[in-house]
């Protein structure tokens, strides 16, 4: 199991992440599968390479059952419909706030061929997606939360 890299401050949580040269690289093929080890004994539902100490573009997500790995994901269409969800994050333990995010995605990326692939997601996957793609640039969900706040703040 790999080490989660926690707090708000943390260096590699706040830069923006190189892309995966080699998406099917022995590196690569030996750290997906320690991240999703990782995530599923801490009882998450996504983690981003940042949050274990590697800043690549690379994240995996498990919902209903599922499990995706993205690499040098682009989100390429967002719907203008938003979703409030209370989210946590593995990197902030105990924090959960809510945070506003697209119901519909569209996103681009590699899979573990190296084989660029498009996915549109919904809902919680949609979600899940955003969260880890955060990630991938430097966001944390208390970004995310204040942006909100900040925004709502000015709504008359």
């Amino acid at each position: 199991m790999l080490s989660i890299v926690t707090g708000t401050d943390a260096a590699v949580l706040r830069k923006k992440a190189e892309p995966v040269t080699d998406p099917t690289g022995p590196d690569i093929r030996i750290l997906i599968p320690e991240m999703i080890e990782t995530m599923r004994t801490s009882d998450g539902v996504g983690l981003a390479a940042p949050q274990v100490g590697r800043s690549i573009r690379l994240f995996v997500a498990e919902v209903n059952g599922h499990t995706y790995t993205l690499m040098n994901p682009l989100i390429t269409t967002r719907s203008e419909s938003h979703i409030v969800f209370e989210e946590g994050c593995l990197s902030l333990p105990g924090q959960f706030l809510p945070v506003e995010r697209s119901e519909r995605i569209t996103v681009e990326y590699d899979d573990i061929h190296g084989k660029r692939q498009v996915m549109e997601a919904d809902g919680f996957l949609a979600i899940v997606i955003q969260h880890e793609y955060d990630h991938l640039d430097g966001t944390l969900i208390t970004d995310r939360y204040a942006a909100q706040n900040m925004k709502n703040a000015y709504v008359l």
